[in-house]
C-alpha cells in the first residue's frame, strides 16, 4: 500500500490525477479544504444567506450537510429538506438516516413527499408507464418532480440558496449528456451556482462538490464516521440513461487518469458561449402551478397530467 505524501504513514487513499496519496488524517484535511476552496471560489454563499440542503440521506448530501454546517454555521442559518418519493424500502430509510444526522448536528429538517404533493408515489407511476416504454423511465418524472418540490419548499422556509450533493462525477455525465444531445439550453444552466434567468420564486442551487469526485466523497463519510445510507441504490437506477455515461468517463479516468478534471476546466472555459448562444432564457411562470419553469407548462405539471390522464 502506497504512503501518505504528507506524512509517510499508511495510505487510506490514492489519487492517481495528482498524484496524491493520503492517509485519513491528511485526507479528510485535504478534502474539507477544497470544498471550502470551491465555496470561496465560485461565491456560493453570502455572509447570513440562508441555506437548506437538499437531504436524500446518501453519501453526497450527506457529506455537503456535515462540510457546510461546520464551514457555515457560525455566518449562516443551516437547514435540511427532503423529499419522500414514496419507494418503500429505499427511500423512507435513507430518509431516516437523514433525519438522525439532522438531529445529531442541532440543524432543522423539513420533509415533504410526493404523494402529499402530487397525490402519486413514483411506485405508482412506474406502475402505470411500466418499464421501457415510451412515455419515459423513473428517472424522467422523478427529476422534474423532485426539482419542483426542493424549490417549493426552500422558498417557504425562506432560504436563499439550496446546495445540492452533485458531485465532480455527476456534473461530468451532466455535461457529456448534454454535448451528445446537442443541448445548448441544459449546458448554460449547469455550473457550480444555478442561477441563470432567476426570477422571483427561484431559489438558485449550489454544489458545493463540485470538484469533488465521487470515490473520494465515499472514502470521506468513511474517514470522518459520517452515517450515510449506502446499502441500496434506487430500484430504478438501472433505467438512467447516464448510466452509460458514467461507465464511459469511469473507463477514461481509469485510463487517463484525470480526465474528468479536464472535462470541467473545459466545460467552465466555454460556459459564456453557452449562455450567449442560449440568449438571456428569463424564467416565466407555469401557467398550471405558478412555479418558475422555461417553458409555458412546468415539466413537473406536463409530467403529472400524462400520468394522471392514463398516459
Amino acid at each position: 500500500m502506497a504512503k501518505c505524501t504528507k506524512c509517510g504513514g499508511k495510505a487510506v487513499i490514492e489519487m492517481r490525477y495528482g498524484p496524491h496519496n493520503f492517509c485519513a488524517s491528511h485526507f479528510k484535511e485535504f478534502f474539507e479544504r477544497r470544498v471550502r476552496k470551491s465555496v470561496r471560489k465560485f461565491r456560493m454563499v453570502k455572509d447570513k444567506e440562508h441555506v437548506a440542503v437538499a437531504l436524500s440521506g446518501g453519501k453526497d448530501s450527506v457529506a455537503t450537510l456535515q462540510i457546510l454546517h461546520n464551514i457555515l454555521n457560525k455566518k449562516n442559518k443551516i437547514s435540511a429538506i427532503g423529499i419522500d418519493e414514496g419507494v418503500k424500502g429505499y427511500r423512507d430509510k435513507a430518509l431516516a438516516v437523514a433525519r438522525k444526522n439532522c438531529e445529531e448536528l442541532g440543524v432543522d429538517y423539513y420533509e415533504t413527499s410526493f404523494e402529499k404533493e402530487f397525490g402519486i408515489t413514483l411506485t405508482e407511476v412506474m406502475d402505470k408507464i411500466g418499464v421501457g416504454k415510451e412515455q419515459g423511465t423513473s428517472c424522467s418524472y422523478c427529476g422534474v418532480f423532485r426539482r419542483k418540490l426542493i424549490n417549493q419548499l426552500a422558498r417557504n422556509i425562506k432560504a436563499k440558496k439550496v446546495a445540492t450533493g452533485h458531485n465532480l462525477d455527476d456534473e461530468c455525465q451532466s455535461i457529456t449528456m448534454n454535448i451528445f444531445d446537442g443541448d445548448l439550453s441544459r449546458l448554460a444552466r449547469l455550473g457550480p451556482v444555478s442561477k441563470v434567468g432567476a426570477i422571483k420564486g427561484f431559489v438558485p442551487r449550489i454544489k458545493p462538490l463540485y470538484e469533488t469526485p465521487e470515490d473520494e466523497v465515499i472514502k470521506y463519510v468513511e474517514v470522518a464516521g459520517i452515517e450515510a445510507y449506502v446499502n441500496k441504490c434506487c430500484p430504478y437506477r438501472w433505467q438512467a440513461k447516464r448510466n452509460s455515461f458514467r461507465k464511459m468517463l469511469d473507463d477514461m479516468e481509469e485510463t487517463y487518469p484525470g480526465t474528468k478534471f479536464s472535462i470541467l476546466r473545459s466545460f467552465l472555459g466555454m460556459k459564456a458561449l453557452f449562455r450567449k448562444e442560449r440568449g438571456k432564457g428569463n424564467l416565466k411562470f407555469c401557467k398550471e402551478c405558478g412555479e418558475p419553469t422555461s417553458t409555458e407548462v412546468c415539466g413537473a405539471c406536463r409530467q403529472l397530467a400524462r400520468v394522471k390522464g392514463g398516459l
